[in-house]
């Protein structure tokens, strides 16, 4: 997928852990840890909303588009 989520470097810039920001977002261990690992298919708007307000930073600070390699033109 083109799009990466910079979750654990935007955690680890805050020095804030999963467990802390699970509860600051209200989201589950579970769910958190997908987006952290970048396994995530989708991602809500209000939680991305959420963890912006935790973190204190833009959406961009977290989700990054890296072309596919099928992609680009040759």
């Amino acid at each position: 997928m083109a799009i990466i989520i910079n979750l654990d470097v935007m955690m680890a810039k805050r020095k804030v852990g999963l467990t802390e920001l699970a509860k600051d977002v209200d989201i589950t261990l579970a769910n958190l840890s997908i987006l952290k690992n970048n396994k995530a298919k989708a991602v809500r708007l209000s939680t991305l909303d959420a963890i912006c307000r935790a973190l204190d930073c833009q959406p961009g600070d977290i989700l990054e588009y890296v072309p596919d390699d099928d992609d680009k033109e040759d």
